[in-house]
Formats: C-alpha cells, sequence, structure tokens
C-alpha cells in the first residue's frame, strides 16, 4: 500500500543537493568538463574555477585559500589530519567513527563523557600527557545534538603549548574539530573556535556527497595519504573535483546565508515533534543536553523501552517515514551505537533509539504526519508486546534515566585506556 506522505527525517545522514547547488555544479557535467591541470587556456578556466570556490570556503570559515585542501569526504579529512602526528592523542568517547578508527593507530586516551554527551575540557586537561600532539573533539554530535565545548577546549590546548614553549620543549600539539554536523547549524570561523585543524563535509550543508575538507592552520605539516600528480599542494593528489568543490562552496554559502533563521524554524520543528511524540507515548524519553544551546536545533533523540527500534524503523518506512537510529556507519548494521554505550544509556532504552532529524524541506505538516505515524507504530508494538503506559512510566522510572537526560555516567569526564588499540 503507497504511504498517504514521505517524510524524510534522517537529515544528520544525508541531506539533499540545494537546487541553487545543483545549478552551479551543472555546468561541469558538461560543457565545462576539463581537467585543472592540464595545459591549456580552458584547462585553466577550470583551475581557476577550483581556486575561486577555495577562496569563497576561506572567507566563509575565516581562513586563507591556502589552508584548505579538499578531500573526498569528512572520513578522509579526518584521517589526514590525524596523520599530521605521531605522537599520542586525544579523543572523546562520543566521535564519529572514522575519528575512532583514525586515533585508533595511534597511542590515545578517550575522554568519557556525561550521560548528556558533553565532554568536559577539565577532563581533557587531565588526559593531554607530556607526548600528546593532537587533540580531536567534533563541534557536534550527530546522535546526541550535544554542542561541544570546543572553544574552551581549544583554551586547554594553548594552555599546554604555551607551557611547552615555556619550558623549552619543541613537541607539537594542535586541536582537531569535525564540524561535519555542525556546519549548517553554527559559526565555524576557526579562528572563534581556536583550531589548529577542521573538518567540513560537503554532504552535511546540502552540497554534493564525497566532498569535504581539511583546513589546517600554517604551522601543521600535513602528510600526504594519496600520491600521485601532487594536486592540493602536494597533500592530495588526483585530478580534481571541480564539479563538487564548487557545489561545495555554493551549499557553504547558502547555509551561511541562511543559517540564523534556518536554525530558528528547525529548533521550533524539533520542538513541535517532540511535544507530539511525548504525548502521545507519555513513557518516550528525550536525551540529550538540557541547556538548549548545546543542543543541535533540528535534532532529537527518543528512546522507547522496550521496543526494538529496527523494527519501529520498518514499520516507519511502510508509513513512509524514514528516519535514523544513530549515525549511519552504526545504523547501516542494526546494532547499539557507541554512542549511547559512552553515555551510560541502559542497553533497554538504547535498543529502542531513534534519531529523528528535520532538514530544509521538513513542514509542519511532515512533522504532524510523523507524529501520527511514530506514535502509532510504537503503540502497536507495545501492544504486540502487552506493554500498558503505567507499568511502562514506571519501568523507565527505575532505570534512571530522565526525560532530558540520565544521571552522569559512571566516572564521567575521565580518561580511558593509554594503551595503543585500547580505548
Amino acid at each position: 500500500m503507497t504511504p498517504e506522505r514521505e517524510v524524510y527525517l534522517d537529515y544528520a545522514a544525508a541531506t539533499p543537493v540545494d537546487p541553487e547547488v545543483a545549478r552551479a555544479m551543472l555546468p561541469y557535467l558538461t560543457e565545462r568538463f576539463w581537467n585543472p591541470s592540464a595545459p591549456y587556456a580552458r584547462a585553466r578556466e577550470a583551475r581557476d574555477d577550483v581556486e575561486r570556490a577555495r577562496g569563497a570556503i576561506a572567507r566563509l570559515i575565516g581562513a586563507r585559500p591556502d589552508n584548505v585542501v579538499f578531500t573526498a569526504g569528512a572520513t578522509e579529512a579526518n584521517n589526514l589530519a590525524f596523520a599530521a602526528v605521531e605522537g599520542h592523542v586525544v579523543v572523546d568517547a562520543v566521535e564519529h567513527e572514522s575519528v575512532l578508527a583514525c586515533a585508533g593507530t595511534h597511542a590515545r586516551r578517550t575522554v568519557r563523557v556525561g550521560a548528556d554527551g558533553l565532554v568536559d575540557p577539565a577532563a581533557v586537561a587531565r588526559a593531554i600527557r607530556p607526548d600528546t600532539e593532537l587533540v580531536s573533539v567534533e563541534l557536534a554530535n550527530g546522535e546526541l545534538g550535544c554542542v561541544q565545548p570546543v572553544r574552551e577546549i581549544a583554551r586547554v590546548v594553548a594552555a599546554e603549548r604555551a607551557r611547552r614553549l615555556e619550558e623549552g620543549e619543541h613537541r607539537p600539539i594542535y586541536l582537531h574539530t569535525d564540524a561535519s554536523q555542525a556546519a549548517g547549524a553554527l559559526s565555524v570561523n576557526v579562528s572563534s573556535l581556536g583550531c589548529d585543524l577542521m573538518t567540513l563535509s560537503a554532504a552535511k550543508v546540502y552540497g554534493p556527497k564525497q566532498v569535504g575538507l581539511l583546513w589546517a592552520a600554517d604551522d601543521v605539516r600535513l602528510r600526504p595519504l594519496v600520491f600521485g600528480g601532487g594536486q592540493e599542494g602536494g597533500v592530495r593528489s588526483g585530478t580534481e573535483n571541480v564539479m563538487g568543490v564548487v557545489g561545495f562552496a555554493r551549499a557553504l554559502e547558502l547555509a551561511c546565508e541562511r543559517r540564523p533563521q534556518e536554525a530558528r524554524r528547525l529548533a521550533v520543528l524539533r520542538e513541535r515533534l517532540r511535544a507530539g511524540i511525548c504525548e502521545r507515548v507519555p513513557w518516550a524519553v528525550v536525551s540529550g543536553p538540557r541547556n538548549p544551546k548545546r543542543r543541535l536545533p533540528g535534532l532529537l533523540h527518543v528512546s522507547f523501552a522496550g521496543v526494538e527500534a529496527r523494527r519501529l524503523v520498518i514499520a516507519l518506512e511502510r508509513a513512509g517515514v524514514s528516519v535514523g537510529t544513530g549515525s549511519a556507519c552504526a545504523a547501516s548494521r542494526m546494532r547499539v551505537s557507541h554512542v549511547l554505550e559512552a553515555v551510560g544509556m541502559p542497553r533497554e532504552l538504547a535498543e529502542g533509539s531513534l534519531r529523528l532529524t528535520v532538514g530544509r524541506p521538513t513542514t509542519e505538516a511532515d512533522v504532524d504526519y510523523a507524529v501520527d505515524a511514530i506514535a502509532g507504530a510504537v503503540r502497536a508494538e507495545a501492544t504486540r508486546l502487552g506493554l500498558d503506559d503505567a507499568r511502562q512510566l514506571e519501568r523507565v522510572s527505575s532505570l534512571g534515566w530522565g526525560a532530558t537526560g540520565g544521571p552522569r555516567a559512571r566516572g564521567a569526564g575521565e580518561p580511558e585506556g593509554g594503551a595503543r588499540g585500547g580505548r
């Protein structure tokens, strides 16, 4: 049976290409197909287009064009950032899997987070060792919506750098932030953030997939992962994705222009979604930071104790509603994500968790339809399992995980592990 409406609520996983971005990219599929590295005039035009896009992005993030390296997405940019150092690294437990995988190739410490998913800058300071060369903390988490205190962590890293210089130590220490999930809702000015390296993805700001960048400060020496013709200043060889980088620049321009009003609109839609679900399913549990300034405006994480999220995903798909259960990497394997494990969420809640994200095309009518579909799917599962509201409310209460996030995870803020390969 064809669903009455199609509603997409997984914008944290992928965004559609904005029509203006598509128009900017279209000529590079046809008449402007030239290789930017070729010697003739038309190829130089393509090279100029790449450099104009680089300059536009640099202005938007408060950087110089020479410090922007284009990559095939955020994962490659994260790998490039970690390849710049050889020593010890510090990461937090709710980073994207690509960052945690990169950290796994170094000696490292993993900083625990609170039940709201937030990183304590003091815990980062305690985790830094004399041989630490990189601290990596994402600007915003794509599962719980946590906006991390990157500026405060930058001050921690700067203080350690100053201490080393004062004591005549020459080992560098850098701060990297993966700002991919944040760019559509928050400022990504590298000076105000205080970072030394920053990752961005076009795919999260209504641009093309498989296009990303790494910005690196002047004193960071990047080491290439891909060797060949020496493109991107010798850091990232391979024929430039002219269409992709032009689209990236236009997408980021639109994101920055629309950010203030769009962030407010998304926050209103998210609240409408939250209120509707919680009214219809009183034992629904909402997780993430309590402070709205520490939450992404368009993301809602909600859990239903005793109900399997994978069954909800299937039921909702039949109703025409597409939702996520966490990061797309974890969701593709239908397992509890490392983020929910890291915040200490009880397993019966984690296994019934949905991540709902609204985006530019989302309307109030979409939200209302989704509320009906989600509540209906949850109610149907509860009936199948013999669950009623009174017992479910008691069950949730016994778990000790409040409606806006549970108690601080045991040992929150303290670093784990120190051996290479262990978390």
